[in-house]
């Protein structure tokens, strides 16, 4: 059997990094936090509806983490509505973003940064969610 769907994106990082992550991907983008089972090690479970989309992880003492560091990763991709409100509130908390589109695909994206330095792209489409 092969992969059937895409499950979630784990970040990993020491306490206060972490805290900032939960308030950006919860206040800025409106993930709420949601059910996680008792684990080992402290952390979060975000949901967009009732889909966990986001786990974020207290990172071990042992581990290194250089915010913004060039790995294969670019970015996380979430399919988003209200552009305009969207747009607003990014202003609100000072995030700055690029526009950019795919027009055969009625697509408009934002691209920014979380604050680790993440990439993340909210995509819209303006007559319903958009799949990519």
């Amino acid at each position: 059997m092969g992969v059937i769907g895409f499950g979630h994106v784990n970040l990993r990082a020491p306490a206060a990094l972490m805290e900032a992550l939960k308030a950006f991907y919860c206040e800025v983008l409106g993930l709420e936090q949601g059910w996680r089972p008792d684990l080992s090690s402290h952390g979060y479970w975000l949901y967009a509806g009732d889909q966990c989309v986001l786990h974020l992880s207290l990172s071990r003492p042992d581990e290194a983490h250089t915010p913004g560091a060039r790995t294969t990763f670019d970015h996380t991709a979430f399919t988003c509505t209200r552009r305009a409100e969207m747009e607003a509130r990014l202003r609100r908390h000072g995030i700055a973003f690029r526009t950019a589109g795919v027009p055969t695909l009625g697509i408009t994206q934002l691209f920014l940064a979380d604050p680790a330095g993440n990439g993340v792209e909210l995509s819209f489409l303006e007559d319903g969610p958009a799949a990519c």
